[in-house]
């Protein structure tokens, strides 16, 4: 914390008791995200809020520098215009809510701290199917019900933007032997090579059928890690990237998400796939959607493009000792982890098949010649 007298008052205001009688407990986040100084549990007797400090000044890599341009898809100040705005709540009568923001501080350096309800129930993290698919319904018939929103600050074009940084590993895709690393030659599925140099080289394809298709207020953070399950709810965290998404885009992200931080085996990846997609189709018309449904699979389908980075960077990571789970906390076991990622690449260059198949039948042109 860069400044005790602020968090002295902050826990003077929420928990009624001095900074000197609570317990900061740091809770998992990308650290490299340069958006983000920190997150932490803080806990006074009985009582426990969350803390999240923003800033623009952390060092990150490249990909996760943080901008101060407002419509971009890391833009620093966006989560505390999303609460402070209410948009953060513009679910909630469908089910799917934002924690409740308790009190927003404004410290001296010029960092922001969002003081956040401290959330109970079940984490996304270890729901079943049936609640990932619970879920699914909540988010479509509000995504159905509520469709776009604008505001300055809200993310647009975060697909390009975000595909587009992550670099690391790309001039490995037609290295053979990065292809012949034991972690990669050994779990990668046969022909996942040539699937995914392919859904590389059709990116830009991908992309502008992403940017055509009907939009819908989007969360772009949309993984288990960022869910609860709290009574009738789901309480969605993280709101940082939110903003213009494609109808889909966010269970087009939820679902390999769910396998590749090895939260649902990859032996689920099908099941799991069919129930969201089909309780959020539900949801959407529950929400008074009357689209053409080819538009919302195209949507799903066409979002495996989000993952293009995905590959290089396993590439690239395949000769490193340790593997290690999000935020860095502990080690996962690297055959595992690349059988896992392996399957939801295979998985993820289907979806891409499907996308380029169903894509002329909605009008849209065909992908360049593939290689």
């Amino acid at each position: 914390m860069t400044d005790p007298a602020l968090l002295d008052a902050a826990v003077r205001e929420i928990f009624g008791t001095s900074a000197g009688k609570a317990v900061l407990t740091p809770l998992a986040h990308n650290p490299g995200n340069g958006v983000t100084a920190g997150v932490w549990r803080v806990t006074a007797e009985d009582r426990s809020a969350v803390l999240k400090l923003l800033t623009r000044t952390k060092e990150a890599t490249a990909q996760w520098t943080a901008s101060d341009d407002p419509r971009h898809w890391n833009f620093w100040r966006r989560e505390a215009y999303v609460y402070e705005s209410g948009l953060a709540q513009v679910w909630q009568r469908w089910g799917v809510r934002a924690p409740r923001l308790l009190a927003r501080v404004e410290h001296s350096d010029g960092d922001v701290a969002l003081w956040l309800e401290d959330v109970p129930g079940e984490p996304g993290t270890s729901w079943s199917i049936a609640r990932h698919a619970e879920h699914a319904h909540r988010l479509g018939a509000a995504q159905g019900a509520v469709g776009e929103r604008r505001h300055p600050w809200l993310s647009r074009r975060f697909l390009r933007e975000y595909t587009g940084g992550n670099v690391l590993g790309r001039d490995l895709l037609d290295d053979d032997d990065a292809w012949r690393q034991p972690l990669v030659r050994d779990h990668f599925p046969a022909g996942l090579r040539e699937s995914m140099v392919r859904l590389h080289h059709d990116r830009e394809w991908f992309l502008q059928i992403m940017e055509s298709l009907p939009r819908v207020f989007s969360h772009l953070d949309h993984w288990p890690a960022n869910l609860r399950a709290h009574g009738a709810d789901s309480v969605l965290f993280d709101w940082a990237f939110a903003g213009d998404g494609a109808l889909g885009e966010d269970i087009g992200n939820h679902v390999p998400d769910s396998v590749l931080d090895l939260f649902v085996p990859a032996a689920r990846l099908p099941e799991l796939a069919a129930a969201v997609y089909d309780a959020y189709l539900h949801g959407l018309r529950a929400g008074g959607w009357r689209g053409d449904e080819r538009l919302l699979r195209l949507g799903v389908c066409a979002s495996a493009v989000k993952y293009d980075w995905l590959t290089g960077l396993m590439l690239a990571r395949a000769s490193e000792e340790q593997q290690l789970d999000y935020g860095g906390a502990r080690t996962v076991p690297a055959e595992l982890r690349y059988r896992e990622r392996g399957l939801t690449l295979a998985f993820l260059a289907d979806r891409a098949a499907e996308a380029r198949a169903l894509a002329p039948s909605l009008g849209f042109p065909p992908p360049p010649t593939g290689r």
